[in-house]
């Protein structure tokens, strides 16, 4: 068969960069030519973005006009008839976050440059200036790389179909990290419009970690979408993950959250020093402060290499951070999942993560920052912060060995997103709400909405819904001539600014004396601070100065400790897959405790478990019960994850009490949770006559037993913000966090007590079922725990499986500095011989 000129192109291309053209690229380039949609599903490093912009490149060239001979300057000039390319618009390359478009640009841009291509890439993230947005007004380039957000943005300008007109591929980076969230929403309904424009459009998904694939297709896709016509290309490579564990010199045999980590900063610095570059990621931002902190402190000569990232750092420094990395000036860099994704770093040899992060995909999306080239291993260690992560650490090996990756569920029925698209189509050119109910069908998501619900929609739009139709502010959509349209300018300023799925607390930027920011911090944070307090920061310590206009003025204190930045938000939930390995790491730990070395490690730990208690069997569910001077606890293991326990501890608490009057107390960790009472229970008769982990009347005895009105209050403050019930402020005059939760209070109570129907009240008490205390998951732990045998250990002391669930409990009562002293007594108190 005769190659396209593109083709050709192509592989001298990778020739010249001595690449080999993988064999999934050559698929994918061979299913997008063919003019077929779908996913790619390839390991971070092993190419996936050549696989499709490859191919669009050839598309590119191939419909380039050939180039003629020259003409004989005798004959009469002819006027030519070959069809000039395109201009505009052309590909739309979507990804989640603004580190990775700017690593996109640069290779996307040099492969086109290197192809002697004229093809023009841009960006337009939340980042992209107010110059580049005006040329990209008067001429778009072909190709521009896109945030969700941002791509909304363009539905609210008056001209969008004319933006659009001539484009003909949609790519989304990193599907599997957009699909389970509500900007994943964003994108659907994004998408179903571009589907609409151009009913030829190709749409694409580029993921690495995700285990849903053919449903993560059907998402991207659409539900009208012809199978026949989509495909998934799965990369068969030879790419290997290595993953080590950092085994400390001892282990405690009571262990307790958070006291290994740091204490391994020498086995941490040695590995670093043997590597090119390092990136050690850690779960939260605090955490980096942390260990940015501790490194420094103990090894000063890395002043100068070492840096920090994380997402509340200014976007100067985090450019700084990337661009150095790019040029090998740094040698360790401490981040979060800011760096997570397709972020390019070749110099990158080694990765260590601080502490379990809860999903074996996530572990391997990490994993492949280093090594993020064809055909080179990548590397990462594991850095345990307390003795049972080492149970963990075990089970990560064993799921990147067997590729066990978790599955994304998609966001459904997500009103308060459809609510700002909306508002956001009536911003721009206006839309028809029969077509646009229809469209939205088309999406997924929203695939069994129904009249009734679009009804309502429209009403909360144009009236803000049955109860405040009284208040002209909630009135920003019009119909005219039969299209919804917004035509005041305020409502539609209004809404631009508040465009977006991410709600946190508001931010209060840090500005050091000379001028230069740093970042920002949440105003829960530094509302309490009077000038003198010292708090670490970006890297350095600094001193409070003043607070003034949502800025925080401070400057440096050299030699002086302060706070640590805190920022809200909750843990990461152990996966199910996860939660699997654990327990069937557990079970082989009694048969084969010298298997692996980490349980060679816990040795002393296990025996002391088995010894005051047992190590539970798959098909066993473990219940210790103890007297401390705190009063009668009772401990519960079934290995489900913090959220689940959470839901898990409250319900069996509102069960029992319905049997016997009683008051209990509640705490959790991923392993297990603690009823704490000061009257003793006779679990063992409970459980003989009661069926407390039955799945009967479950959404019932939920309601019942956890306040849902104030937990959905909190989920509403947040699709209030989204929904645009609730505006936030103008920039640098945001409002108060504590006027906006009164205002949503209000709100909330308001809809509830007028409406029945009201759609985003709904929402919120789901979405605290679905997402806070993971009904569907709970239902099937109580059913797996129907077929266990649950056996009760009355024991002497606290084990090594239920005393870190106490130390949780006092660490929401205690500073961190009581904390550990509290600790240590503990620990010596239930450490001494039985």
């Amino acid at each position: 068969m005769t190659k396209s000129r593109g083709h050709s192109i192509a592989e001298q291309w990778f020739k010249n960069k001595g690449w080999k053209w993988a064999t999934f690229q050559k698929e994918a380039a061979a299913a997008y030519l063919d003019g077929k949609s779908g996913l790619v599903n390839a390991p971070t490093g092993s190419g996936k973005t050549y696989s499709l912009w490859v191919p669009i490149l050839i598309r590119h060239i191939n419909s380039l006009p050939a180039k003629e001979p020259k003409a004989n300057p005798k004959e009469p000039k002819t006027k030519s008839k070959e069809p000039k390319a395109k201009k505009g618009l052309q590909v739309l390359w979507i990804t989640p976050l603004r580190a990775l478009s700017k690593d996109l640009f640069r290779n996307m841009e040099l492969a086109a440059l290197e192809m002697n291509l004229t093809w023009r890439v841009g960006m337009r993230t939340g980042d992209t200036n107010a110059k580049d947005r005006s040329d990209q007004k008067k001429q778009m380039p072909d190709a521009l790389i896109i945030t969700p957000e941002s791509l909304h943005i363009l539905f609210a300008q008056k001209n969008n179909s004319e933006l659009f007109k001539n484009l003909h591929t949609v790519v989304v980076d990193e599907w599997h990290e957009l699909m389970g969230s509500k900007r994943g929403t964003q994108t659907e309904l994004a998408i179903a419009r571009l589907r609409n424009m151009n009913p030829n459009l190709q749409t694409w998904g580029i993921s690495a970690t995700i285990g849903n694939l053919n449903e993560a297709k059907q998402v991207l896709l659409g539900m009208r979408f012809p199978e026949e016509n989509s495909v998934i290309i799965k990369a068969n490579t030879d790419k290997r993950i290595l993953v080590e564990s950092i085994i400390p010199e001892r282990v405690e045999t009571l262990p307790w959250s958070g006291y290994m980590g740091t204490r391994l900063v020498d086995q941490v610095v040695q590995i670093v020093n043997q590597s090119n570059t390092t990136l050690l990621f850690t779960n939260t931002r605090s955490g980096t402060e942390i260990w940015y902190r501790t490194i420094i402190e103990k090894y000063p000569e890395f002043a100068g290499i070492m840096a920090l990232h994380h997402a509340s750092l200014d976007r100067e420094i985090r450019d700084w951070v990337e661009e150095a990395l790019h040029d090998e000036r740094l040698k360790l860099v401490i981040c979060t999942a800011s760096l997570d994704l397709g972020v390019d770093f070749r110099p990158v040899d080694t990765v260590i993560q601080v502490g379990s992060p809860k999903s074996i995909a996530r572990f391997i999306q990490r994993a492949g920052r280093s090594g993020h080239r064809p055909g080179v291993d990548s590397k990462i260690y594991f850095c345990p912060t307390n003795a049972l992560e080492l149970i963990e650490a075990v089970s990560l090996r064993e799921g990147v060995a067997k590729n066990i990756l978790e599955d994304r569920p998609p966001v459904a029925h997500a009103f308060d997103v459809l609510a700002q698209w909306m508002m956001t189509l009536a911003v721009g050119e206006g839309f028809e709400e029969a077509a646009l109910f229809e469209e939205v069908r088309d999406s997924y998501g929203y695939q069994y909405l129904n009249r009734q619900e679009w009804e309502w929609l429209l009403g909360y739009i144009t009236t803000g819904s049955s109860s405040l139709t009284v208040y002209d502010e909630y009135k920003k959509v019009e119909r005219v001539d039969g299209r919804y349209v917004v035509t005041s300018r305020r409502v539609a300023l209004r809404h631009r600014l508040s465009m977006g799925t991410i709600v946190s607390e508001t931010g209060i930027k840090v500005k050091l004396q000379s001028g230069k920011y740093l970042g920002t911090v949440e105003e829960s944070f530094v509302t309490w601070m009077k000038p003198g307090d010292v708090f670490t920061f970006a890297g350095m310590t600094v001193e409070f100065l003043r607070i003034h206009e949502m800025t925080v003025s401070v400057k440096k204190a050299q030699g002086k400790k302060g706070f640590l930045v805190r920022w809200a938000g909750g843990r990461m939930p152990l996966s199910s897959q996860l939660s699997t390995f654990i327990r069937e790491r557990l079970a082989d730990a009694i048969e084969n405790p010298f298997k692996e070395k980490e349980l060679a490690k816990m040795r002393p730990l296990l025996e002391l478990q088995a010894e005051r208690s047992m190590i539970p069997k798959t098909d066993e569910l473990l219940i210790e019960q103890c007297e401390t001077r705190e009063g009668y606890h009772v401990f519960i293991f079934p290995f489900e994850g913090r959220l689940v326990h959470e839901g898990m501890s409250i319900i069996l608490a509102y069960r029992i009490s319905k049997l016997t009057p009683i008051t209990f107390s509640v705490a959790m960790n991923d392993y297990g949770f603690e009823l704490l009472s000061d009257q003793y229970v006779d679990f063992e008769k409970l459980l003989a006559e009661n069926d407390l982990f039955s799945t009967k009347h479950l959404v019932d005895d939920i309601y019942q037993s956890v306040n849902a009105t104030e937990m959905a209050k909190r989920k509403f403050r947040e699709i209030a913000a989204i929904s645009g019930l609730m505006f936030q402020g103008y920039p640098g005059k945001n409002v108060k966090t504590r006027q906006l939760q009164a205002s949503s209070s209000l709100l909330f109570t308001v809809m509830s007590k007028y409406e029945d129907n009201n759609l985003l009240i709904k929402q919120a008490y789901q979405e605290v079922l679905t997402y806070q205390l993971e009904e569907v998951r709970m239902r099937n732990a109580l059913d797996r725990i129907a077929t266990q045998k649950i056996i009760v250990k009355k024991t002497p002391k606290p084990t090594p499986f239920s005393f870190p669930i106490m130390v949780d409990r006092l660490r929401e009562q205690l500073t961190s500095e009581k904390l550990e002293d509290r600790i240590q007594k503990m620990i010596k108190q239930y450490s001494n011989a039985d």
